[in-house]
């Protein structure tokens, strides 16, 4: 399981998730992307799904994959939703997520705080995300220690709306970036969308 984690709200994680789990998914092999947030869920919102049902309903006889939903904002997605959920209930789902016949992207809360703990440790690799400022670097600092300390080592930094100027490879010992240019509509631009693929074929050459 691939975590997409951060420091701070509003950095682009959500987004990131979404265009990762559309780079990886195939129409026959689809991603599922999981909101574990449940003080900010809004993978809903972006994926053009309704909140529910999601984690707050999947039971022995409704498994994760019965109860995801298939985006609309992007192609061969499958999208969890974290709407009213407990944290019994994150847990029970993480617990429950396949581990091999699809990709399965957790959209994690920000910090270093025992939410955005719970899904990094489950995950396999963290891909850290963040603002190219060194307020925002320096918070995503502290989530790359986090997740090392779980073991879900941190594969690749992703910046938004970077121009390249900005190198977080000293701040955040990882050892790959990918800059993702600013843009109005990130789920529908060519530019945007080019940049998932190059994040996940930087996942998938540092998975061999």
């Amino acid at each position: 399981m691939l975590a997409i984690a951060g420091g701070k709200g509003g950095c682009g994680k959500t987004t990131i998730a979404l265009g990762v789990g559309q780079a990886l998914g195939t129409p026959t092999r689809r991603s599922l992307v999981v909101d574990t947030d449940r003080d900010m869920p809004n993978l809903h919102r972006r994926a053009g799904v309704d909140p529910t049902p999601g984690i707050a309903d999947i039971t022995v006889s409704a498994e994760p994959t019965t109860v995801a939903k298939r985006a609309t904002a992007v192609e061969n997605v499958d999208v969890l939703p974290c709407q009213d959920a407990t944290e019994a209930a994150v847990d029970n789902a993480i617990g429950t997520l396949p581990q091999r016949d699809r990709p399965v992207v957790l959209d994690c809360p920000a910090g270093a705080g025992p939410d955005a703990a719970r899904p990094l440790r489950a995950a396999d690799r963290t891909v850290l995300v963040s603002a190219p400022t060194r307020q925002s670097l320096t918070d995503t600092a502290k989530t790359a220690a986090m997740a090392r300390a779980l073991d879900a080592p941190p594969v690749l930094t992703v910046l938004v709306g970077s121009d390249g100027s900005v190198d977080p490879s000293r701040l955040l010992s990882c050892p790959e970036t990918v800059h993702v240019p600013s843009v109005s509509k990130p789920l529908e631009s060519d530019r945007a969308a080019a940049k998932y693929v190059e994040i996940a074929n930087v996942l998938a050459k540092r998975n061999t």
